[in-house]
């Protein structure tokens, strides 16, 4: 070790060793002990005996106990460190997310970009932030300057940061909610994105997530991509965008459903934002209870169903009943269909694992006495990268298939 460190120190399990040489960034707290006095939130050095494996935002309130940040131990980290950060996951965006893409993408993505619990969407010239880590909420003056600085030397400069602090997981590190403009800014929380070509009206105050799904952006052209001249099912629409970019790349007709009045409404201003409300009908209504009715009365008139449901489970202990959530609504949309027809599907939680949604569709396949022709299986988009020692970071399934 080649710099003086002066920060406080833990020793870790070897179990805790072995899992952070192998790339992943955790250390939970029945991992660790300390000699030393910790502050919640301070950054400490972890050992395992003698040998240093890495830096890492500390918290006691969390299962999480240290969340590692470099595992070099020449970092110091002041302004030019997160200036760093900050420009590779940047630069990153520019190359996978190229042209107009990087307008609108995902610009930090938690412990895949090295910052923890940390989320960062740009919506033109808007960032919009989510933070889960009380180290990062410590550090946020250095991150977000990091991020303006980068921006600022693009050419691009950034009106303003939002924060969307609402999340339930916050409570768990210690962390109040709220949200609103960093800095005491007040611009329009209402903003236009354009993305496949299609513009929408983004809502970064109250709108899901940051105000817009960044991570299907090609999964969506890839959906579009086989819609010509087909009689289209949207299901869980939200804001619309499935459906959008079916219409936009010509198909027949598109029929959008979600259980929300507040999306549909949202949707069909879409929809006539881009000329294409002659094209799509939306329904209000629950995407479980419509599919069984259209079974009863035997209508097959779609031939093209495109499921995107929110995330049945957000922990292990509920996997087995979203499992088969998933299944009524694939095994349903299989029946409807006629042989030829199309199906897109996915799921988007990372409990639901890749190996159980294949044998949920394989098992919903048998049931409705199809096969399944795959034509596409895709993850989320590149500007939501994968590391592939860290599973927690992969968690969206898609497939497009032909039933046959």
């Amino acid at each position: 070790m080649k710099t003086e460190r002066n920060f406080p120190k833990v020793s870790i399990s070897q179990k805790a060793a072995r899992s952070l040489k192998n790339g992943h960034p955790w250390v939970y707290a029945d991992e660790i002990s300390s000699d030393a006095e910790l502050t919640d939130g301070c950054i400490v050095d972890c050992f395992e005996g003698s040998s240093w494996q890495g830096a890492g935002f500390y918290n006691s309130n969390s299962k999480i106990a240290v969340r590692i940040i470099s595992r070099n131990s020449n970092d110091v980290f002041d302004q030019k460190f997160w200036y760093r950060r900050m420009l590779y996951a940047v630069s990153y965006r520019k190359t996978v997310m190229p042209g107009d893409d990087f307008k609108c993408c995902r610009l930090i993505h938690g412990e895949a970009d090295q910052i923890p619990g940390f989320t960062c969407d740009r919506y033109g010239d808007i960032a919009v932030t989510q933070i889960a880590c009380l180290g990062v909420e410590l550090n946020k003056d250095l991150i977000y300057k990091a991020l303006m600085d980068v921006f600022e030397e693009l050419g691009e400069p950034l009106k303003g940061i939002y924060e969307r602090n609402e999340l339930a997981l916050r409570e768990k590190e210690g962390l109040a909610l709220y949200k609103g403009w960093y800095g005491g800014a007040d611009y329009p929380c209402i903003t236009e994105i354009t993305e496949n070509g299609i513009r929408y009206s983004v809502d970064v105050e109250n709108g899901q997530k940051t105000g817009f799904f960044l991570d299907q952006k090609y999964n969506r052209l890839a959906a579009a991509r086989i819609a010509k001249d087909k009689n289209v099912l949207d299901c869980f629409t939200h804001t619309g965008s499935f459906g959008l970019n079916c219409a936009y790349n010509g198909a027949k007709h598109v029929t959008s459903v979600d259980i929300s009045s507040q999306a549909v409404e949202m949707a069909r201003a879409n929809a006539e934002r881009n000329g294409l409300s002659d094209k799509i009908d939306y329904v209000c209504e629950d995407v479980f209870e419509l599919l069984t009715k259209m079974a009863e009365r035997k209508d097959h008139s779609f031939d093209y169903i495109i499921l995107d449901p929110p995330a049945f489970t957000k922990s292990r202990d509920t996997v087995d009943s979203a499992g088969r959530g998933y299944k009524e609504i694939n095994l349903k949309a299989m029946k409807l269909l006629p042989r030829g027809g199309y199906l897109a599907t996915c799921s988007c939680s990372h409990f639901m694992t890749d190996e159980l949604f294949r044998k949920m569709l394989s098992s919903a396949a048998r049931d409705a006495s199809v096969s399944l022709r795959q034509i596409e299986a895709r993850t989320q988009a590149p500007d939501h990268p994968i590391l592939w020692n860290v599973p927690e970071t992969e968690y969206l399934k898609f497939y497009i298939f032909q039933v046959v």
